[in-house]
């Protein structure tokens, strides 16, 4: 109903990104919600996700209170669907590969694959970048905070 003296609404990406926020956080809450959240001396199982997905929630409800200064949703560029495309295919083949190949092999060749593929670098740089940063994750996770990591089919 827009005539004179009558704006429509204009719907922006940050609308729409707050509110798919918005819709994780909440479906993070209802899935994690039989989790027990303890208390700050000894945390249940469901305080990080709850923390998150609060979090989420708060962020994102910002994202939308702000987001009249953003683009237009009818005017964003969609000529970089390809690259975006290939990110998500990449990650999720890693998601998918993770518990047979294990930590090493897959934190590996994702950022290796990433790097070549999508960012299109030297393939010697980046084997040796993803090799450098998959093992200072692992000493980070696996030897510093003791935290289990996937072993894989290979054993490490």
């Amino acid at each position: 109903m827009s005539g004179p003296g009558k704006s429509a609404a204009i719907l922006r990406a940050d609308h729409i990104a707050g509110g798919v926020f918005i819709a994780l956080g909440i479906a993070v809450f209802i899935l994690g919600w039989n989790l027990p959240f303890g208390r700050l001396s000894a945390p249940g199982a469901g305080m990080l996700p709850k923390l998150t997905a609060g979090l989420l929630i708060l962020f994102a409800v910002i994202i939308v209170a702000t987001g009249a200064a953003s683009e237009k949703l009818s005017q964003l560029p969609w000529s970089d669907w390809i690259h975006a495309a290939l990110v998500t295919g990449i990650t999720a083949a890693a998601v998918s590969l993770y518990t047979t190949l294990g930590f090493l092999i897959t934190m590996s060749l994702l950022i290796f694959t990433l790097l070549v593929l999508v960012e299109r670098k030297n393939i010697v740089g980046s084997a040796a970048y993803a090799a450098a940063l998959t093992l200072f994750a692992y000493w980070l996770f696996a030897i510093a905070l003791k935290a289990p990591l996937e072993r894989g089919l290979l054993w490490f």
